[in-house]
């Protein structure tokens, strides 16, 4: 076996037809990452719920700054206990065939380029369980810039790692004890966080609500869904403030009396400017073949 192997990781991520980094891990662009720091888990769980992906998102978690949201793109590891000839064998492969220096943990940490997140499975092992501490968190700043990591594990040195702003760490718990007795076992392959399923090159997207991890050929599609869901509501809860609506008709599937006062609206204000990188023609066909199927629930109050 080979630790974070190209051949490997794009033949995991077939469906991703873009721009890839030198080991194969998909590589989704900034723009895609800066617009899903502005959305909501609700929002981002949503497209993919509906395209069946229904077990990417996990909430049992700790979080050293739970006020920030972090985004970035999954570089993935799976620990197990310590067996004696399995560690060892993978431990000396990794020195010798692949030049690694120092523990698994720190392959990882090593590998990270900006933006990157590690997401750990360490089976939830808390007690010598602790992936990161202060120097490795220190590490995980300075080559991602505003990364971080998720680990179904334990971290140490909380108090150290709380005083890194630009990096956020999702965790199951905290222990003073370094990490030991574990092997690792798989670099950037299929991870599970929890009830979850991370791929490497999946966007995180961890926020005080829980983490989703999106897959990157939808991480598109997810965050435009999400954007359109996020300025409809903002449509929706200027209407009810001013009773023009009730909740009932801008819960249901809008028509066209209600989606002409929404574009109408989404053209002139100014909250709906961060927006008008979207279209809407999907929606307005769609809206136009329910027209045609029935009366209007549009009704003004």
């Amino acid at each position: 076996m080979k630790f974070d192997n190209p051949e490997d990781i794009i033949q995991l991520t077939p469906l991703w037809q873009g721009e890839r980094f030198p080991n194969g891990r998909p590589k989704v662009s900034e723009n895609i990452l800066e617009r899903l720091r502005k959305i909501t888990v609700e929002e981002a769980w949503g497209p993919l719920w509906n395209k069946g992906y229904t077990y990417q998102f996990e909430g049992d978690f700790k979080i050293v700054h739970p006020d920030k949201v972090m985004v970035g793109r999954a570089v993935t590891a799976v620990m197990v206990p310590k067996r004696p000839d399995l560690h060892e064998t993978l431990l000396n492969y990794g020195h010798e065939q692949e030049n690694r220096k120092g523990f698994f943990n720190q392959w990882v940490i090593d590998s990270l380029q900006e933006d990157d997140l590690v997401v750990v499975d360490m089976f939830d092992k808390i007690f010598q369980g602790t992936y990161v501490g202060g120097n490795l968190s220190t590490a995980i700043s300075t080559r991602t810039k505003r990364g971080g990591a998720v680990i179904w594990g334990g971290i140490r040195d909380n108090q150290q790692i709380a005083e890194i702003e630009n990096i956020n760490v999702f965790y199951r718990g905290s222990d003073p004890t370094g990490i030991a007795d574990v092997t690792m076992v798989g670099m950037n392959v299929p991870t599970r966080i929890g009830r979850a399923v991370c791929l490497p090159g999946d966007i995180v997207y961890a926020s005080p609500a829980g983490v989703i991890f999106i897959p990157p050929h939808l991480a598109e599609l997810t965050v435009v869904q999400a954007e359109k869901s996020q300025v409809r509501d903002v449509f929706g809860f200027v209407r009810l403030k001013e009773g023009v609506y009730s909740t009932a008709q801008i819960d249901a599937g809008w028509k066209m009396p209600l989606w002409q006062d929404f574009l109408d609206w989404f053209k002139s204000d100014e909250e709906a400017a961060p927006y008008r990188h979207l279209t809407w023609d999907q929606e307005l066909e769609e809206a136009s073949k329910l027209e045609e199927n029935g009366p209007s629930s549009d009704v003004r109050l």
